[in-house]
C-alpha cells in the first residue's frame, strides 16, 4: 500500500507484549505504520480492531518460532532514500545477515553504508522491517535502536528456528 493511498487515515495503537518486552503498534485501518519497542506504556485502553489483533496474531507466531516472513501491508514515511534502505532490508532473509556495506553496494552507493546506517537508526517498523539483521562489515553487532542485547536476541531466535525449519524438510 502507498503512502497516498493511506494518507488522511486515522491512526491507532495498540500494545504486543513480547519476550523482548512491550512494542507499540501505531496502524491505520488497513497498513501497519509503526511497531516500537517501548519502556513505558501509554494508558492502556480496551481498544480492539480486527488489524490490530492481525498484527499481533503474525508477532506471535514470529515469536513462538512459526513464522518466517510477515504478511501485513506496511506504509513508513521518510525520505526516499530511507524508504529505499527499509525496502532493501524487507529483502533479507530470516536468519540471515547483511552488512552495512552489502546494502549500500546493493543499492549502487559503494561508500553510503553510514547513511545506510542513519536510515536503519531511523526504521519505524522493527522486526518486521529487518533492521536487526544488518550488521558491521567485520561481522560486529552494531546498532540497534532496540538496544543491542534485542538484537542479539532476535539473530539468535532466528538462527535457531531456521535451523530447526532446515532440519525438518
Amino acid at each position: 500500500m502507498s503512502l497516498a493511498e493511506d494518507k488522511g487515515k486515522n491512526l491507532y495503537s495498540g500494545y504486543f507484549f513480547s519476550p523482548l518486552g512491550p512494542l507499540e503498534i501505531c496502524f491505520s485501518e488497513k497498513a501497519l505504520h509503526g511497531l516500537t519497542f517501548v519502556n513505558r506504556l501509554k494508558a492502556m485502553s480496551l481498544f480492539s480492531h480486527p488489524f490490530l489483533f492481525e498484527v499481533q496474531r503474525q508477532l506471535m507466531e514470529y515469536f513462538i518460532g512459526a513464522r518466517k516472513e510477515f504478511d501485513l501491508p506496511l506504509v513508513y514515511k521518510g525520505t526516499p532514500f530511507q524508504q529505499a534502505v527499509w525496502t532493501s532490508l524487507l529483502k533479507i532473509p530470516y536468519g540471515e545477515t547483511v552488512s552495512y556495506k552489502d546494502i549500500a553496494r546493493s543499492m549502487g552507493r559503494e561508500k553510503g553504508f553510514r547513511a545506510i546506517g542513519a536510515a536503519n537508526r531511523a526504521n519505524p517498523i522493527a522486526i518486521i522491517i529487518p533492521c536487526h539483521r544488518v550488521i558491521g562489515a567485520r561481522g560486529s553487532l552494531v546498532g540497534y535502536g532496540g538496544g543491542l542485547w534485542r538484537k542479539r536476541w532476535l539473530l539468535a531466535h532466528e538462527k535457531k528456528y531456521k535451523e530447526s525449519y532446515l532440519q525438518s524438510i
